[in-house]
């Protein structure tokens, strides 16, 4: 499970194993019991939450629309080699 980032408390995520054939480009986000995943393109998307409110949910696509370039850089690093 790659970390890509944390971020006040929030980890930024992907499994290794995503899929057969492989989900397009998401990151996963957890804190404490709380866990969403969000697609990045072609724009950010939640794709399913549990345990985050609404604020929450903003923030954190905010922060993933402001670094998506570093998730997707670590994303290709990752599955490409």
């Amino acid at each position: 499970m790659p970390v890509v980032f944390f971020h006040n408390g929030v980890k930024f995520f992907f499994f290794s194993n995503e899929g057969d054939p492989r989900e397009p480009l998401h990151i996963h986000v957890r804190k404490d019991r709380s866990l969403a995943k969000f697609w990045l393109y072609p724009a950010v998307q939640l794709a399913d939450s549990y345990g985050f409110s609404a604020r929450e949910l903003n923030k954190i696509a905010k922060i993933i629309d402001n670094r998506r370039s570093e998730i997707e850089e670590a994303w290709n690093e990752h599955f490409e080699s």
